[in-house]
């Protein structure tokens, strides 16, 4: 049976209100689907589940958050070959060359990869709408 994991950190709220939507999306679509906080999920239990959505907003000069996410998904690099991955995530200046970065990552790894949606600051509800779409092709792929 299919069950996504959606996987996020957030500073702000900001990225959390876009790992909900995406998690709404995915229910729409009628997959299971599990919510975690990074600092609750490890790349040990990816073998779990069949598909992965990871959220995180640009850090510093446009990385990932460095303490929790950026070791998380270091690992969780190793084990996305042929899995279907999307990635969301918020940035409060710059262009979004954290999720190019972070996009090129995951095409690298070997997933199979879903797309991505960023928001400026806090998310408008078109970004949302674009995240519940995100789950929706999530779901459909896994």
């Amino acid at each position: 049976m299919s069950k996504i994991a959606v996987v996020y950190w957030s500073g702000t709220g900001n990225t959390e209100s876009m790992a909900n939507s995406v998690v709404e999306g995915i229910k729409a679509v009628g997959v299971e689907v599990e919510l975690f906080p990074v600092d609750d999920f490890s790349a040990d239990k990816m073998s779990d589940y069949t598909g992965f959505a990871f959220g995180c907003p640009a850090m510093g000069d446009e990385v990932l958050e460095e303490d929790s996410f950026e070791p998380f998904f270091a690992e969780a690099e190793e084990k996305i070959a042929d899995i279907p991955v999307a990635l969301f995530g918020s940035y409060g200046w710059g262009g979004g060359a954290w999720m190019e970065a972070w996009t090129d990552r995951t095409k690298a790894a070997g997933a199979n990869f879903i797309g991505n949606v960023i928001a400026e600051n806090s998310p408008e509800d078109d970004v949302l709408k674009d995240c519940e779409e995100l789950g929706k092709k999530l779901a459909e792929a896994v």
